[in-house]
């Protein structure tokens, strides 16, 4: 007979185990879904949406790195991988990632890698009409609903891929995003968007720099997107922004920076009931925590706040290159080592998912 002690270690390391062991190797591979919302999204109405996959590998293959910008003059450094190496073997916890306005899934790399060494399988998307490696759209801008709508295609592409999908537990799933990718989280999660209330918020004195054209698309002032509202075509869209896009059984949601909070029917957030970790810092001045994340955490019932002393927005970015930091206005003025952010928001999300799922 096994002692009763052994067995209660025995057990605990099997629940270790199936919680995501941490991997020697990430691997990454790549797919494409196709949807309508991302052709009404996409600058050459293409329908095709990326999907980039990073997971726990099997030991062998070499990482290579993953950077941003042209061979020998990358701006950005997102970590390492390795390309198309086998999987680990098991099911693991899986993650669903979205990026910020005008970045993309390479661009958070950094993050996702890092979740997928912990143990997990990470999918992400490049959202059509509102990634860095395509033009910015109007329509990409207004239809931020349909970035959940990516998320779910994005999850179904992998549950139904010979090669991912046997290695997926999605009955520990989770959400994590970014800036706008924090709102599409919780859109993920249950939340609801509200049209009238970040028109009102924005038309108040109270708006903020989300209401104002961002970087990326300088030509998209307030004004001309309640303007491409008022289109028959945006019009009838804009009609099932309210609706629910939940992804059925969402457990954890983590934030980033998250941005967009005024756009979300705030009893929906009062209604949330998945634990949701929000992460800022109090320097961001381009999703201002006073209406982005400290109102998430303030507005969720089950809300964990942490908030980084001297970090801004773009803070979560992948890490500048010397190249970067000479050239790349996203690289100006960090106060804090990059270094320090990442491995703080890794730590964060590592630990809390670990405890959720």
């Amino acid at each position: 007979m096994i002692p009763r002690s052994l067995l209660i270690a025995l057990t605990a390391a099997s629940l270790i185990v199936g919680a995501g062991a941490r991997a020697g190797t990430v691997g990454e591979t790549h797919r494409t879904a196709h949807t309508p919302s991302a052709a009404l999204r996409d600058a050459q109405h293409s329908d095709t949406l990326r999907v980039t996959v990073w997971y726990p590998a099997a030991a062998g293959p070499a990482e290579t790195p993953l950077q941003i910008g042209p061979p020998g003059k990358a701006q950005f450094d997102a970590g390492s991988a390795a390309v198309e190496a086998p999987f680990a073997p098991g099911r693991h916890p899986v993650i669903l990632f979205s990026h910020g306005f005008g970045g993309s899934a390479r661009m958070m790399a950094w993050f996702g890698t890092a979740l997928a060494r912990a143990g997990n399988v990470v999918v992400a998307v490049d959202h059509p009409g509102t990634n860095g490696r395509d033009p910015i759209t109007m329509a990409g801008s207004l239809l931020v609903w349909d970035r959940a709508v990516d998320l779910r295609v994005a999850l179904d592409t992998a549950k139904a891929d010979p090669r991912i999908g046997p290695h997926l537990d999605t009955r520990r799933l989770g959400v994590a995003g970014f800036s706008m990718g924090g709102f599409a989280a919780l859109l993920s999660a249950g939340a609801r968007v509200d049209i009238e209330h970040i028109i009102a918020f924005c038309q108040s004195s109270a708006a903020d720099a989300t209401c104002a054209a961002q970087a990326e698309a300088p030509d998209q002032t307030m004004a001309a997107r309640e303007q491409a509202l008022k289109t028959p075509a945006m019009a009838a869209l804009a009609k099932h922004a309210g609706d629910d896009y939940a992804i059925p059984g969402v457990r954890a949601v983590f934030l980033m920076a998250p941005g967009g909070i005024e756009a979300l029917a705030p009893a929906s957030l009062h209604a949330l009931t998945t634990p949701v970790r929000v992460l800022f810092g109090d320097a961001d001045t381009v999703a201002p925590p006073a209406s982005n994340g400290q109102l998430a955490a303030d507005s969720l019932p089950h809300a964990a706040l942490r908030i980084l002393q001297g970090v801004g927005h773009y803070d979560f970015l992948a890490r500048c290159t010397a190249l970067g930091r000479q050239r790349e206005p996203l690289c100006q003025h960090m106060e804090v080592p990059q270094s320090r952010t990442h491995a703080s928001a890794i730590a964060d999300a590592e630990a809390f998912f670990a405890r959720q799922l």
